[in-house]
């Protein structure tokens, strides 16, 4: 299974940084991102301790795509599994994607539908599931992730107005436990 060490995602992000330079102040003291920079970031497994570079790069006009496609490969693990660190940026996407100063801003918000799928509940009565993505009681960031976005519901309904597709809204809606 393809997953992104931590290696590979602090190689990511030295390049995101050598191509772009500017992006680390974009964003800074920018009120979305109050207290990102007081979290210990490295302190979750497997999470770069230079999330909020790529959070501050989201407003940079030229960084913003490239700060969303490293932040993402930051903070999911694999194509299966989300990083410890992701019920902590949750706020912070959450205002992020309620920005339309955001370059990225529609990007996030997919962001955003993708976590919500993640942290859904994995039916333990499922073999294949719980073999496949592991049980909620080995990922506790799936519930605390349910926590966050059900904390945020009016902010999610809102968001989840601005998707264009169905389903997307109803992930969004179901992860805040609004459906």
């Amino acid at each position: 299974m393809c997953s992104t060490d931590l290696a590979a995602k602090e190689t990511a992000i030295t390049r995101f940084l050598q191509d772009y330079p500017q992006a680390v102040e974009a964003g800074r003291g920018h009120p979305a991102l109050r207290g990102c920079e007081d979290v210990r970031w490295s302190e979750f497994p497997e999470c770069p301790a230079a999330i909020p570079v790529l959070l501050h790069g989201l407003f940079d006009q030229a960084a913003a795509p490239e700060a969303k496609r490293v932040l993402t490969n930051s903070i999911l693990n694999s194509v299966r599994e989300m990083n410890l660190a992701v019920p902590t940026v949750l706020p912070f996407l959450f205002r992020l994607a309620s920005n339309p100063q955001v370059p990225v801003q529609s990007g996030l918000l997919h962001l955003l539908v993708s976590i919500a799928g993640f942290s859904k509940p994995i039916d333990g009565r499922n073999e294949a599931m719980v073999r496949w993505f592991g049980s909620d009681s080995d990922h506790p960031e799936r519930e605390q992730c349910r926590a966050v976005f059900a904390e945020n519901a009016s902010v999610v309904a809102m968001l989840a107005e601005d998707l264009p597709r169905p389903g997307d809204r109803a992930k969004l809606r179901q992860a805040a436990g609004l459906v």
